[in-house]
């Protein structure tokens, strides 16, 4: 059987940067251990299965796989998948702005689509789930090794986190953005320190404190099978529960930019909100552009 594929660019607004997606928008046919075997095949970040949906009052069904499994909830590919059915015809606009729901493993996750003449400039998720913080994470001296750098370059005032919006990850703020470009993911002491903790996908941070909406990152998922990503959608979510416990009033919205993916040549930009009611966020919202790539079929 022949089975239609796009790769787009997410996170970016121009060819070759940000994080790489792979959707397949009619996987009808395919099982678990195929979609796994393409991921492979593709080996990016992740690659996108869609589906019709289970509830006919919901747009589609997303399967997401990485090389090495498959996740309940992605970030990227949910805001690239929007964008590729859009551009290729295979959702209906409403106009300037459009919502549909995919269906994923962490439950339904409406998409706001955004479009300017027809074209597809904007797309941004609302997270299924609100941020969970999880158990205390390793010493800070044990993760500055895994990092390969010195305890001293960790910030002295944010002590690291686990928190998770559907897929857990351990957010660690280093000094500055110069520290940043130097860590170097040590994979032995990961094993020893992470492999078996509850968030072991690694999120690390540079924060300025001249410019707090601003955030360098670099997320690194050596259980996913992925050795560094490029944008990290549901990292970037989980990171509002982190940057909200370090100071909100209530009933903001708290907005940061997000940069990852300068180190690996894939500069990527995520624009997250943060709406808080009360003392407590009440939602989280992740979104950016992406770019069309590629076509083709793939021959099963």
């Amino acid at each position: 059987m022949r089975y239609r594929f796009v790769t787009a660019d997410v996170f970016t607004d121009r060819v070759f940067g940000g994080n790489q997606l792979a959707v397949l928008p009619d996987a009808r046919g395919l099982d678990a251990p195929l979609m796994q075997a393409i991921a492979r095949e593709f080996n990016l970040s992740e690659t996108a299965f869609v589906f019709p949906p289970d509830d006919p009052r919901h747009t589609r069904r997303l399967r997401i796989f990485t090389p090495g499994g498959e996740l309940p909830f992605a970030g990227h590919p949910t805001v690239g998948t929007a964008h590729v059915l859009a551009a290729i015809g295979e959702l209906r606009l409403a106009g300037p702005r459009t919502d549909v729901v995919f269906e994923e493993g962490v439950g339904p996750v409406p998409v706001s689509i955004r479009t300017d003449g027809g074209r597809v400039v904007h797309c941004e998720l609302a997270s299924a789930r609100l941020p969970a913080v999880g158990p205390p994470p390793p010493t800070r001296a044990r993760l500055a090794a895994v990092l390969g750098i010195g305890p001293e370059e960790l910030a002295p005032d944010r002590d690291p986190l686990a928190v998770s919006c559907g897929v857990p990850f351990l957010f660690v703020a280093v000094r500055d953005a110069a520290v940043l470009a130097r860590v170097r993911l040590d994979r032995q002491r990961w094993r020893e320190t992470l492999a078996d903790y509850w968030a072991p996908h690694l999120y690390v941070v540079a924060l300025d404190p001249s410019r707090p909406d601003r955030v360098r990152a670099r997320m690194f998922a050596p259980a996913l099978g992925i050795p560094e990503d490029p944008a990290t959608s549901a990292a970037a979510a989980a990171l509002a529960g982190y940057l909200d416990r370090q100071g909100g009033g209530p009933g903001e919205t708290l907005r940061w930019t997000v940069e990852q993916g300068v180190e690996m040549g894939r500069p990527s930009r995520l624009q997250v909100e943060a709406e808080r009611r009360g003392e407590a966020i009440a939602a989280v919202r992740v979104g950016g552009s992406s770019v069309m790539v590629s076509e083709g079929y793939l021959e099963l």
